[in-house]
């Protein structure tokens, strides 16, 4: 994935004062602070969470891409008007504010967060739960279920994006994110891509998202969460846990494990690496045979 070549920029070691013009903001900056991130050892879900925050938050600025003080309270209300949630909508706050500060440009940032209702408490789903989920669907029928399930765990798409979810996509392999100035490419595992091209086949969908209502629109977060909560019982899985964000929250989970994984054999194989390169020429074996 990649938006425009990142060039060298460093982050200001000052303030930067906003004038009435705002400052201009440019996915090579986002490509720095990325970066910046990396070398800073920063997890790779949470990298990639906040490089899909920001591009979303570059997409949305108005004409000329510029923050103004602002900016963030009319991105705030903006997320709140497309039905994120106050807990996403948050993270994808602390996600540009960091980023400002980043650049300099602390009297920028948006320092009040939205109040998750207090019943809100966000439950993990465990990936036994996920494909009981999925055999539930298959036993039932649920079709265009089981699909939803399996986009939202497979692939990390969020509820906003779903509409990006596109027959040409499933038939290129591959969704294509925030295309005002940088895309994120996202691949579709190839297991999925195959039910979903068999599904947009039967259901004769040659063009536009893949889940739409009855009358065209794009699928909500209220009707995707009905569908997936209507195999809570044959799947013995807590309603509260079947939606998109559990699912995707399982994503980022099973992401960060394989990840740490690679990174514990890497590691194993490198020392086991110097370990043999030691026996033929380290300074003690090298010693000993004199």
């Amino acid at each position: 994935m990649r938006a425009e070549a990142s060039t060298a920029i460093q982050p200001y070691s000052t303030p930067v004062r906003t004038n009435a013009t705002g400052f201009p903001i440019t996915l090579s900056q986002i490509d720095a602070y990325i970066g910046s991130l990396r070398d800073n050892g920063r997890k790779h879900g949470t990298i990639q969470t906040y490089h899909r925050n920001l591009l979303r938050f570059y997409q949305d600025l108005p004409e000329g891409k510029r923050v103004m003080r602002d900016t963030l309270a009319a991105w705030s209300a903006i997320l709140q008007d497309k039905g994120y949630t106050p807990r996403t909508i948050n993270v994808a706050l602390s996600a540009a504010n960091s980023f400002l500060d980043f650049l300099g440009l602390q009297d920028c940032r948006h320092v009040k967060n939205l109040k998750p209702p207090s019943d809100e408490v966000q439950p993990e789903l465990s990936r036994s739960e996920y494909l009981r989920l999925l055999s539930a669907a298959r036993l039932l029928g649920k079709e265009r279920a089981y699909l939803l399930i399996k986009v939202f765990a497979c692939t990390g798409l969020v509820m906003g994006e779903l509409p990006s979810l596109t027959a040409e996509a499933v038939r290129d392999g591959q969704i294509v994110l925030a295309d005002k100035g940088g895309r994120q490419i996202m691949r579709i595992p190839s297991c999925l891509r195959g039910e979903l091209l068999d599904y947009i086949g039967r259901m004769d969908i040659r063009s536009g998202p893949v889940f739409v209502t009855r009358s065209g629109k794009h699928i909500n977060r209220t009707a995707v969460a009905a569908h997936i909560q209507g195999l809570a019982h044959n799947a013995r899985v807590q309603p509260e846990k079947c939606n998109a964000r559990c699912l995707h929250k399982l994503y980022q989970t099973t992401q960060e494990s394989i990840q740490s994984s690679l990174a514990l054999l890497m590691e194993q194989t490198y020392e086991r690496l110097l370990d043999t390169e030691q026996l033929s020429v380290g300074w003690s074996s090298g010693t000993e045979k004199r």
